[in-house]
This record gives C-alpha cells, sequence and structure tokens, in this order.
C-alpha cells in the first residue's frame, strides 16, 4: 500500500500549525453557594469550586470517589428534585445550583466490638433509630455509590449482619443518606458496625491472610516500604497510576 509522504518543514522555519491558539473550554454557569460563577464545562465541582477562586479546607480528601468527604446536594434547571453525588466525581451542568456537606451532624454510637454480639440485640442498643424506617426508599436515592441502602437497613432490623456487611460494603460514609432520610436514621454508621461484627465474629478465617501477616511481622516487606518511604511525590503518584488493577 502507497503512502503519501509526510511534508516537513524546510530547516530553519518553525511550523506554524505550532502558533495556532489552542481551543478553548467550553464554560458554563452554575451557582456556587448562593454565588453566579462562569467554569469550564468539563470540570468537576470540586474543580468548579477551586476554579470560581475558592479555597477548599473541609469537604476534600482522596478527590478519586473514596473517601466520602465531598458529599454535595444541588439542583438542576427545570428539575425540582434535590440530587446528591460527590463533588469530586460529579461533574457540572449548565445552571447547576450547588453547596457542599462537608459533615452530616450525628451521634454516633461508642462501642467495644470485643463485648458485643452479632445480632438484632446490639443493633437494637446501639441504633434503636433504624426501626424507625418508613422503607420510603430516599436513602437509596441519595447514595452516589448506588448502594441499596434502605435494603441493609432492613437486614439491620432483622439482625442479618452477612447481609448488612455484604450490602453496605463499598459505602463511602459521606452520610448524604442521613442528610435525606425522614426517619432521621444514620445508616452509614449502622453499616460501619454491621462490617465490624462480621469481620470480628462471623468472616470465615482466611490461610492467605494469616500466612500475609506472618510475612509482614517477620520483616519480609521492611526494605520495600523504606523504598517507598523515600520516594518523592511524583514517582508514588506513578507507580500509583501504573500499578495492575484488577478488573
Amino acid at each position: 500500500m502507497s503512502r503519501k509522504p509526510v511534508s516537513k518543514a524546510p530547516a530553519g522555519k518553525q511550523d506554524k500549525s505550532l502558533d495556532q491558539p489552542k481551543p478553548k473550554a467550553r464554560m458554563v454557569t452554575v451557582y456556587i453557594m448562593g454565588k453566579r460563577h462562569v467554569v469550564p464545562e468539563h470540570a468537576t465541582i470540586m474543580r468548579a469550586i477551586e476554579y470560581s477562586g475558592q479555597q477548599i479546607i473541609r469537604g476534600a480528601g482522596c478527590r478519586e470517589g473514596f473517601c466520602g468527604a465531598c458529599g454535595t446536594i444541588y439542583r438542576l434547571p427545570g428539575d425540582y428534585k434535590i440530587h446528591s453525588g460527590l463533588a469530586c466525581t460529579t461533574l457540572v451542568q449548565e445552571g447547576m445550583s450547588l453547596t457542599q456537606i462537608p459533615a452530616v451532624p450525628m451521634e454516633k454510637a461508642i462501642y467495644d466490638v470485643e463485648k458485643l454480639s452479632p445480632d438484632v440485640d446490639t443493633i437494637k442498643r446501639l441504633y434503636p433509630v433504624v426501626f424507625r424506617c418508613v422503607a420510603c426508599n430516599t436513602c437509596t436515592k441519595s447514595c452516589p455509590q448506588g448502594i441499596q441502602v434502605m435494603d441493609y437497613i432492613q437486614a439491620a432490623k432483622r439482625g442479618d449482619i452477612a447481609a448488612i456487611m455484604d450490602l453496605s460494603f463499598d459505602c463511602v460514609a459521606c452520610g448524604l443518606c442521613a442528610l435525606r432520610c425522614p426517619a432521621e436514621i444514620v445508616q452509614h454508621k449502622v453499616g460501619v458496625l454491621g462490617r465490624r461484627l462480621y469481620g470480628r465474629y462471623l468472616a470465615k478465617e482466611s490461610k492467605e491472610l494469616g500466612a500475609r501477616i506472618k510475612q509482614v511481622e517477620s520483616g519480609q516487606f521492611d526494605e520495600e516500604y523504606a523504598s517507598l518511604m523515600g520516594m518523592d511525590k511524583a514517582s508514588l503518584s506513578k507507580m500509583y497510576y501504573e500499578r495492575d488493577i484488577e478488573p
């Protein structure tokens, strides 16, 4: 197959295409905590807030959708619903009106997991509020992770600790479910309790985990750990994003 020869700029002359201005990002108007700002269309809410000149002191953590620190609620033009999402993974839209929720006020149960039992009596004692659930499913609709929140609250009412663990496993504890719940349940804290109870009392023993713990305690990875601690930020970032990820 014949190929068309690639033309090259004569020696000493710069390719004019390099001087062409780069295309500008399309801008959209958003309202951040009531104030109008014009931001790039493809920005996440978090980037849009920073683009507007504000510094995020609370409500930012991993910036990758894992830590749950950047819970956000917003409305869209022509839509009566209040939407929820994580500021680091939700893209802005034209006319979006938003505010961040750095923390959701709540009362967290204090307990020693070694003194608990994995049953409904523990749920009743530590989080009796779950029995106020009216099964409206608002919590599930509010979850940015797509978790079936109402289902694991129903499991908690039955004392099904394994189901709580399984259904709440991907929770990032952003608290948006608790913020919207008409029964005022702190769903994500119930999920934490369920996962702790399962891990302490119901999880099957893992031989592989036991072997790895022995390797760590024996100092097998000390040299590798010291190498990681000595890396600069750019090297660590490169290693992180080039790591093998399971499908």
